[in-house]
């Protein structure tokens, strides 16, 4: 199964998903856009989210970074004058130094991360959406910042203008992930942001055209009018969509097949323009983000 997974969101799904299929049988497409340098070495946060999550060591409390890992070179560096960009773990760390020396070897990213699963016994395949440099920017009052320094830095708090993906139109699927969907019948898009976590995905050259020869099923990350977590809502707003589920129908437009809502979203399933379909998202444990899954394991295979 292809699963295209950004943020926090999504990895909660593959959760559960997990539970149902083999590692083996699941393959995600990872958002790249929000790649960042921080003290010299390349920082994946959507990628190593995944590899962490199929390699056991998550940290499913913030569903981010190594669990119970340290922070003694950050807190150090922070210490000696050198406040990084994001908060790293020690362990988080070598994940990025060992990625940013093979790329710097001549590894592209998809190798790297490709070498990083062997090293962290992850069976998953774990694929970079793509090999090109691509950053999510935020075009703010105070100007144009990096998504990472509009999210971590200030807190989402400044108000957005735009929302560009620079790069991307020199950017392309890779040869793995055009295998893999053509592989595969079903594609799962999970319950991330859908501007800066699957809309860099989807802005591929050519991602939507193979995606609309797929099924197509999404998990809508929000509820009534507010995101689950995340910015998604103030993202969705600036670049013209309705803060809803609907919204987010709309942002994936004709790709789509099936929309999965919650069952307590305000929204009126008979306003999409695709099959919308109501169940419990709010994946507050594992055991609810594997039923999650098994309804639409079920849902693909009715339709």
């Amino acid at each position: 199964m292809i699963v295209l997974s950004g943020g926090t969101g999504t990895p909660k799904l593959l959760a559960g998903l997990r539970r149902l299929i083999p590692d083996e049988e699941i393959t995600v497409v990872v958002n790249t856009a929000e790649d960042i340098l921080v003290s010299g070495n390349l920082v994946s946060p959507d990628v190593d989210t995944v590899l962490y999550l199929f390699s056991g060591q998550l940290d499913d409390t913030k569903w981010w970074g190594v669990k119970n890992d340290t922070f003694h070179t950050h807190q150090a560096l922070k210490k000696m004058g050198l406040d990084e960009r994001l908060m790293i773990g020690d362990i988080d760390r070598v994940t990025h130094i060992l990625r940013s020396e093979m790329i710097r070897s001549g590894a592209g990213l998809t190798e790297a991360t490709l070498r990083l699963s062997s090293m962290l016994g992850v069976k998953a395949r774990v694929l970079p959406m793509c090999d090109e440099k691509v950053d999510t920017m935020i075009n703010t009052p105070q100007g144009i910042i990096h998504f990472q320094d509009f999210w971590v830095g200030q807190r989402g708090e400044p108000e957005v203008a735009d929302v560009i993906i620079k790069g991307i139109e020199k950017a392309k699927p890779t040869n793995e992930v055009l295998r893999a969907i053509e592989s595969e019948e079903n594609v799962l898009i999970g319950p991330s942001n859908p501007i800066t976590s699957i809309g860099p995905i989807l802005a591929l050259k050519g991602m939507r055209k193979i995606l609309s020869r797929r099924k197509v099923i999404a998990v809508s990350p929000i509820i009534g009018s507010a995101p689950v977590s995340g910015p998604a809502g103030k993202l969705m707003e600036a670049c013209g969509f309705p803060v809803s589920s609907k919204g987010v129908a709309e942002c994936y437009g004709d790709i789509l097949d099936i929309m999965v809502i919650d069952q307590g979203d305000t929204v009126d399933e008979r306003d999409f323009s695709v099959k919308t379909v109501r169940y419990d998202t709010m994946m507050t444990s594992v055991e609810k983000s594997k039923a999650l899954s098994e309804y639409i394991l079920d849902l693909l295979k009715a339709f």
